[in-house]
């Protein structure tokens, strides 16, 4: 309790002496876990003076608590709940605060989909399970001396309510990195700066639909995309994807049998597969998006780490009718807890999303976001990027070395052209989820396909991530894969 007030109900009448009545307050605290073992109390002089009575009287609480062995006190004078309770049943007593928090809530709660939790792995596991960056080569000082920079020139302004679209300067830096990097016409009134990427798509869902609309997404994806549109009620329908990315062949059949509001879908590097949409697949979903006049939300997680040849500008490069909703993020740039995500879109939509941004959520980190646009305009992010661009190619090249060598026969992929995580399909008779559990065993920590799938359904893939991994542990990692896979029992095939 160092620093804080220690609160104690003595305001109900009771002819039991005050000592007992403080007494008997903290046991039941000590209880009921609001003041765990070995917690440390107040001093006699400080609880006397916050309850209001006298020391005399907290010390006979202390001596009565200490008797009946809830207390103990150290050589220093120091008093501390006492590590080993005593063991007594608990006393039951009218209006008595409740043990502990309920394990159920006394209302009905909404159906939401729930969260899928994925657990850190143990210590000791090589995890493949996560494209994240390597935030072990985040310029952590450059990044606080901006953050200190930016809070002594202008510290009062940054630390009160500011723009909920985001700090003018880092809109500023982010639309010339659009225009000069992905062939997006925009200023900076054309970005709003959010959350993460997550935060985007839960402010587009809430902007845009209402409970019922149809948003059709990509029929193995993204599982946090498709909640935020839950969430804001609609109803997603699945879409296949192949080798050229999302059919827009099934996107008509489906606007034919009923309204399409909007489609989700990640064009430059199809999440999880890599897949790039075809040139000839983009310019007939703008087509089909204009005649049906549907939302497209394009999420573009991880544009800066393509390695053959140039990317693939976004499909918000060419349009010309306000179709596409255009989401991104610096998660994979700099690092996923900076939560810094963008929205660009028709200043129209925007307007109205704003609305929703300050009912919500307000405004983010205007201090972080003042630092990055600093970073932004002295080129220290576009270092880095060039950096790590070549450092996640050479671990691309690494893990598929060491597939290929290890695991030759269980596994076919393409090494991807860009991205952050090598898709892989699994070999007649493997079991990627069991593949996945027994890899857990050996100390190697992956996905499989059916984690990515809609339904859920197995999907005879994994997806192994390369970009936090040092190329000496992605090696070892699928060595680990290649024991697992030898203790995971074959699929028998099943003749039709």
């Amino acid at each position: 309790m160092k620093g804080w007030d220690l609160t104690l109900d003595l305001r109900t009448p009771s002819p039991t002496p005050l000592f007992v009545r403080i007494a008997r307050a903290l046991e039941e605290d000590i209880r009921r876990g609001r003041l765990p073992p070995g917690a440390p109390l107040p001093g006699s002089r400080t609880l006397a003076e916050s309850l209001g009575v006298h020391r005399n009287t907290v010390l006979a609480a202390y001596r009565e608590l200490e008797t009946q062995g809830w207390i103990t006190t150290s050589a220093a004078r120091a008093t501390y709940v006492s590590p080993s309770l005593p063991d007594v049943p608990a006393r039951p007593s009218a209006g008595a605060p409740r043990a502990s928090m309920p394990s159920q809530v006394g209302f009905p709660l909404p159906v939401v989909p729930l969260r899928r939790e994925r657990p850190e792995p143990p210590r000791g596991v090589l995890s493949l399970a996560s494209a994240v960056p390597d935030v072990r080569l985040l310029p952590a000082p450059i990044l606080a001396r901006a953050y200190r920079r930016a809070l002594k020139l202008s510290g009062r302004r940054l630390l009160d309510y500011g723009e909920p679209s985001g700090h003018p300067r880092l809109r500023a830096a982010l639309a010339g990195m659009l225009s000069s990097l992905r062939g997006l016409a925009v200023r900076a009134d054309d970005v709003m700066v959010t959350r993460g990427s997550q935060g985007a798509l839960d402010l587009v869902a809430r902007t845009l639909l209402k409970p019922g609309d149809t948003v059709a997404v990509e029929a193995i994806g993204y599982r946090p995309a498709w909640h935020a549109l839950q969430l804001a009620g609609a109803h997603l329908v699945p879409i296949e994807v192949d080798g050229e990315g999302l059919r827009v062949d099934a996107l008509e059949a489906l606007s034919r049998r009923t309204s399409v509001r909007a489609v989700y879908l990640t064009p430059h590097h199809h999440y999880p597969t890599t897949v790039t949409l075809s040139p000839a697949r983009r310019l007939a979903l703008l087509a089909w998006a204009r005649k049906h006049r549907v939302a497209l939300i394009e999420d573009d997680y991880d544009h800066e780490f393509h390695y053959e040849g140039r990317p693939i500008l976004p499909l918000a490069s060419a349009d010309r009718d306000g179709l596409v909703l255009y989401v991104g993020t610096l998660s994979k740039v700099l690092a996923p807890a900076l939560r810094l995500g963008f929205l660009v879109a028709p200043r129209p939509f925007l307007e109205h999303a704003l609305g929703v941004r300050e009912a919500m959520d307000r405004q983010g980190d205007t201090a972080l976001e003042a630092a990055v646009a600093e970073l932004l305009e002295e080129g220290e992010v576009q270092r880095h990027v060039r950096k790590m661009r070549g450092v996640y190619h050479a671990r691309r090249d690494a893990l598929v070395r060491a597939l290929e060598r290890e695991l030759a026969g269980s596994l076919t992929f393409t090494p991807p052209a860009g991205g952050m995580a090598v898709w892989a399909h699994c070999a007649p008779g493997v079991d990627a989820g069991a593949w996945v559990r027994a890899g857990l065993e050996a100390g190697v920590a992956f996905t499989s396909g059916g984690d990515y799938s809609f339904d859920g359904r197995p999907v005879p893939a994994v997806r192994l991530a390369f970009a936090a991994s040092k190329e000496s542990e992605l090696t070892e990692a699928v060595r680990r894969m290649a024991r697992a896979l030898s203790a995971t029992p074959r699929v028998k095939r099943v003749r039709a």
